[in-house]
């Protein structure tokens, strides 16, 4: 697990983190439920930086991403590449506006690197650079590539005598992607088990509703006739969340790689942004923004 040093104050403070060792169970959920609140607010301060943005494609996430960096993963912020890191690919790289903050957050840089995002000259832009960002382990762009790329750092990590794993989030509408498919034969195939693929399903992608634009159910059996070990959760139950994760994580050797199916509401946190197609891309005007982040403050983190 990382330490969250803060090499400066962040916009919104993290309370002293609970000793996990311990298993506070009320006082890790206490910190996960806050850091996605994080997650989301600082998401929104960026985007009005940036003038446009992904906003509901982060709050699907952001309680995956708050269990997977502040508990799941072994990290090491002081050395970004050390050889038995936990990696992390994500596929919808338009999200990674919402793990820029969790990775100033947990020491890897400055909050303050983040203060030109998106302008001419920054390292930070809409997709991940994994050759400016420390932290980042995969460059994004078209969609389709992340688990390709994570499947070959999981057979890299086995050819090395390494026991790393590496979790891969790609998005449901990813999955119309063919290269997503090859991918999942080549893990099955080559029994690759320290990869875990989290699915975001928030049903929705820049074009309007997934299974409109072209189905893709059913993922479950899909995913399993494929030789796949599938489990579901609710994604935005982060105690759920992160015993699932756990599980996968500490898993013992079996040959079988794992594919976790989130259910999640796009836009979540913010009410006029959930299930609307139109805020995959967006822009709040201040006022407005001031409104989001009060409405997800306000948030007790309970799955709606």
């Amino acid at each position: 697990m990382a330490s969250t040093t803060h090499p400066e104050t962040p916009t919104t403070p993290a309370p002293s983190q609970p000793d996990y060792e311990t298993q506070d169970l009320a006082a890790i959920e206490a910190h996960l439920k806050d850091r996605a609140q994080f997650i989301r607010t600082e998401t929104v301060r960026l985007i009005e930086i940036a003038k446009t943005g992904h906003y509901s494609s982060v709050f699907s996430a952001a309680e995956i991403f708050a269990a997977l960096y502040y508990d799941v993963m072994n990290l090491y912020p002081e050395e970004p590449n050390h050889p038995d890191r936990d990696r992390f690919t994500i596929g919808k790289g338009h999200a990674a506006v919402g793990m820029y903050p969790i990775l100033a957050d947990l020491g890897y840089f400055p909050m303050s690197d983040l203060d030109n995002y998106a302008h001419l000259g920054s390292a930070f832009g809409d997709h991940p650079d994994m050759t400016k960002i420390p932290g980042i382990d995969f460059s994004s762009g078209s969609i389709g590539h992340a688990l390709s790329n994570g499947i070959g750092m999981a057979l890299a990590g086995r050819m090395a005598g390494r026991n790393f794993t590496v979790f891969t989030m790609i998005g449901d509408g990813e999955l119309q992607e063919g290269q997503v498919w090859e991918a999942a034969l080549f893990a099955a195939h080559h029994k690759l088990d320290r990869i875990v693929t989290i699915i975001d399903r928030n049903g929705y992608q820049l074009d309007g509703n997934v299974d409109e634009v072209m189905g893709v159910e059913p993922i479950a059996e899909k995913w399993r006739s494929f030789g796949w070990r599938v489990l579901e959760v609710d994604g935005h139950d982060v105690m759920a969340v992160r015993e699932m994760l756990i599980e996968c994580h500490d898993r013992e050797p079996d040959g079988i790689p794992t594919c976790i199916i989130a259910k999640t509401l796009k836009g979540k946190g913010v009410q006029h942004m959930e299930e609307e197609p139109g805020w995959h891309l967006g822009y709040l005007t201040p006022a407005d923004a001031e409104r989001a982040v009060r409405e997800i403050l306000n948030d007790n983190g309970d799955n709606k």
